[in-house]
């Protein structure tokens, strides 16, 4: 027997996985500038900084690839990061052309300054949740990006990224 069409409405929308996606994700968003807005820092540029101070010397293609971030969006996040004094360009040893991303010491206090209000925020994020709700929701959506990884616009290459880290200069 063949299988109903879905009905055009509203409810169908409210209930699709990829508009309840979108909506946690306006809402993830949110709560972190939220809880963050003393830093005038965004989650992206928050990444963009744990990242350099995690592997300092990444040059942005390395960090679109950890981060999981379009490249080309991601030089306004650098620039934006360097403005504000959080984060320094040096040209590579071996290649000048290649810029290599550092915290700078205002960057280095900022990312453990915030550190409490990132925290907050995503606790906030999973705070409607029972505890054993929450540890399934983050399985599962673990399992989700893993298995989607390659379904991305920029799927998370972190390893390949990193695996030459220390050859870059």
């Amino acid at each position: 027997m063949p299988s109903k069409p879905t009905p055009i409405t509203m409810d169908a929308v409210y209930a699709a996985p990829g508009y309840l996606f979108r909506r946690m994700q306006q809402i993830a968003v949110a709560i972190f500038v939220e809880e963050c807005k003393a830093f005038d820092l965004t989650p992206v540029q928050y990444a963009a900084l744990v990242s350099i101070h995690t592997h300092p010397g990444i040059d942005a293609t390395r960090l679109s690839a950890v981060i999981a971030f379009d490249r080309s969006t991601l030089g306004n996040v650098i620039e934006r990061l360097e403005s504000k004094a959080l984060v320094e360009r040096k040209p590579g040893r071996e290649d000048k052309r290649v810029k290599l991303l550092y915290l700078t010491k205002a960057g280095a206090a900022t990312l453990r300054e915030i550190m409490p209000s990132v925290e907050r925020a995503q606790a906030r994020m999973l705070q409607p949740l029972k505890a054993a709700d929450r540890k399934v929701l983050l399985a599962l959506m673990t399992q989700l990006v893993d298995l989607n990884n390659e379904a991305s616009r920029v799927p998370l290459r972190a390893e390949d990224a990193l695996e030459h880290l220390g050859k870059s200069g």
